[in-house]
């Protein structure tokens, strides 16, 4: 099939790079967000998220003609829907915006398109929600329109390079529908398409991310352990992975972002008779920033009037993401304990976080700090030296989660360093799951 204008629906972190994707290689593009200050943001050339590379891109799109934003969709030949799917206060998936999306699309649909849920859904979702939806226009999927399931695989801080180059699943209702999907996304992929149906490729997506929260969730338990019975987990993981066929992920202060701490849920939700080990390793990484709390209560004791320099709360390294950021769910465990926490993130000195108190520089987290508090690996802290951190603070005391500052230049230097997985500390009490 052949492709002259997409809709994309949702300007997020995926729906963005991917509309700038195909602008960039000659198909028009309308980008639809309902956010209107996302819409205007755009619309004056500037981006509302971080990633690497997409500055430009997004400006040369727009200057070209080929991307208009819009916070509503038009007639298109294919429709993308790539808005976001949190999940309820219990843990049930919240289709809102999918569905929302999905009528809009309804509205503008015509025989002959293609339409592609690209949200992290459900089992059965395309089939069992969106293809209803849309049918309400009076065409039939697969007979009128195809509709297919592609998921979302990339990297925050790789998105551009991991679209262009992973390999792409897509699902459709039926053959004709899969094939219009590796037709479409084959204006941009380079790795392989892979096609399957609908439901097998909801399954892929959802399969990929528990199997890493998973591992991660054993990792976490490791360092308990290691903290419970004085060993340093971090010297034990890289001995135990010279094993061929043993890789052990390291451990850290939870899981988060919008991708492997949710998406095991809707396993969960859809099969929970099924899913015991699923749910088990969620509530083991959902309870790891309660042991990074105790691990500061057992080194400072009262956290009352404590004055906290927290470093990081993005989810992950060198991005500005804060979604269902660990870093940020301990900020406020320590801050219900009458700690005075001070955060500084690099990547996001403008964000607005209930109950965070953000400082715009490094200098400003540090200085009264009577605790150091590391939580994210990014790039900035891992240059970080004793005689650096020095020179900004009094305060030699640190609590390092990440092992970013290890070496013994630290204590050295005078620092008194504990990191997590590291048994320096009166045994860890049990951890409430």
């Amino acid at each position: 099939m052949k492709f002259n204008h997409v809709c994309i629906m949702g300007l997020g972190y995926i729906g963005l790079p991917t509309a700038c994707m195909f602008a960039s290689n000659g198909i028009r593009v309308t980008g639809v967000d309902v956010n209107e200050h996302i819409v205007q943001t755009l619309n004056q050339g500037k981006i509302h998220i971080q990633e690497p590379g997409l500055d430009p891109l997004v400006q040369a799109a727009l200057l070209s003609g080929l991307l208009t934003v819009k916070s509503y969709p038009e007639p298109a030949d294919a429709f993308i829907i790539t808005v976001p799917t949190p999940f309820y206060d219990n843990k049930k998936a919240d289709m809102r915006a999918v569905t929302s999306a999905t009528e809009m699309i309804g509205a503008y649909l015509q025989v002959g398109n293609v339409v592609i849920l690209e949200s992290t859904s459900p089992p059965r979702t395309t089939v069992d929600l969106v293809q209803p939806i849309l049918e309400r226009s009076g065409l039939k999927a697969g007979k009128d329109f195809l509709l297919a399931y592609s998921p979302e695989r990339v990297l925050p801080g790789q998105i551009l390079k991991e679209l262009e180059e992973n390999a792409r699943v897509i699902g459709g209702i039926d053959i004709a529908s899969a094939e219009a999907g590796r037709d479409l996304y084959a204006t941009f992929v380079k790795g392989e398409i892979v096609l399957t149906d609908a439901t097998t490729a909801e399954m892929i997506k959802l399969m990929e991310n528990t199997y890493r929260d998973i591992n991660i969730a054993i990792a976490n338990e490791f360092a308990r352990i290691a903290d419970r019975f004085g060993v340093n987990v971090w010297e034990a993981i890289g001995i135990a992975n010279k094993h061929p066929r043993v890789k052990i992920m390291n451990p850290g202060p939870g899981v988060g972002g919008h991708c492997i701490s949710v998406d095991p849920w809707f396993l969960v939700e859809a099969a929970p008779d099924l899913t015991p080990l699923v749910r088990t390793a969620r509530q083991v990484n959902d309870a790891q920033p309660h042991f990074v709390v105790d691990l500061v209560r057992r080194a400072e004791g009262s956290l009352t009037g404590k004055r906290i320099a927290v470093l990081g709360l993005a989810f992950k390294a060198d991005v500005d993401d804060l979604r269902e950021s660990p870093a940020v769910e301990i900020v406020r465990l320590l801050n219900q304990e009458g700690a005075h926490t001070l955060a500084y993130e690099p990547y996001a000195l403008e964000a607005n976080l209930e109950g965070v108190q953000l400082a715009t520089t490094l200098e400003a987290a540090l200085e009264g700090a009577e605790l150091i508090l590391l939580l994210v690996r990014h790039r900035q802290f891992l240059e970080l030296t004793p005689t650096i951190i020095a020179q900004r603070t009094t305060t030699r005391r640190v609590i390092d989660a990440v092992n970013a500052w290890s070496s013994n230049e630290w204590p050295e230097a005078g620092f008194e360093v504990h990191t997590l997985g590291v048994g320096s500390l009166q045994p860890a009490p049990a951890i409430q799951q």
